[in-house]
């Protein structure tokens, strides 16, 4: 198979990566990054092989994943871009930066895939919201990016037009539920509760809350209101959630972070 090249192994990247080496053959896999020492360490220990430098990585790889911060895609793409073909797949991950944009960058000779997963690929359990034109691609090449995108969680495809909502959706969420995971922590530990297990005791329930929503494919609402008996606990801590501001305070946190996906270029 065609070999797959990691441009970046940050957090981003290397989460993917984790997924991605349980799927494919390793010899099929290569990375590279600005740190030798890091990028040499990270190969060794997944077992797959690297580059010196971007443009090696180019001339090796069909399928080119941009795993770099977006206030270096410019750079890394002069890097490249004299090494690509029209038989490369550039996946990008960068918030805010168009299909489009990116072809011309490219000097329109490339396939081009935009992204917006997210860090709980590192476990296997990410959402990935993804735009391409189809047309482009052949059977094989969708094939290899649905099972990519499917070796670190689940893939949702979109219209181009829908990826900043994405970026809210699941690409910056997951720092919110972090946020909320340590919030009702604390909020226990003043209670009596031991760090360690308040901590256990929260994120399990947002687990097991989460594959509820998905496995039985009922609206949260209906959950939530499962959970409410009349007169009882759960309604008063619902009730304290809308008075302060919960629901707000996300619809609040997706327009800031919707603004700005409109301004990165």
């Amino acid at each position: 198979m065609s070999k797959i090249g990691f441009i970046g192994v940050g957090n981003m990247g290397y989460a993917m990566l984790k997924g991605v080496v349980s799927h494919f053959n390793l010899e099929d896999i290569v990375i590279t990054s600005h740190s030798k020492e890091k990028y040499e360490r990270i190969a060794k220990e997944v077992n797959v092989s690297c580059v010196d430098s971007n443009a090696e990585l180019a001339k090796t790889a069909k399928y080119v994943i941009l795993a770099v911060k977006p206030v270096i895609y410019n750079a890394v793409i002069e890097e490249i871009k004299d090494y690509v073909s029209l038989e490369t797949v550039i996946i990008s991950i960068a918030p805010g930066i168009s299909i489009d944009s990116l072809k011309k960058s490219f000097d329109n000779k490339v396939k081009v895939v935009r992204a917006m997963p997210n860090t709980p690929a590192m476990v296997g359990e990410g959402m990935t919201g993804v735009s391409l034109n189809k047309d482009e691609f052949s059977k094989e090449e969708l094939e290899v990016i649905d099972k990519f995108f499917n070796s670190f969680g689940k893939v949702s495809y979109v219209e181009e037009r829908l990826m900043d909502a994405i970026v809210c959706g699941s690409g910056s969420s997951p720092a919110y539920v972090y946020m909320f995971i340590e919030a009702l922590a604390d909020s226990i530990v003043k209670y009596g509760i031991k760090r360690d297990d308040a901590i256990k005791i929260v994120a399990q329930t947002v687990l097991g809350s989460a594959k509820m929503v998905l496995e039985t494919n009922t609206h949260p609402a209906i959950l939530k209101d499962n959970v409410c008996s009349p007169g009882g606990t759960t309604i008063c801590g619902v009730t304290a959630l809308e008075e302060y501001g919960l629901r707000n305070a996300i619809i609040k946190a997706t327009d800031a972070c919707y603004d700005k996906c409109t301004k990165i270029k």
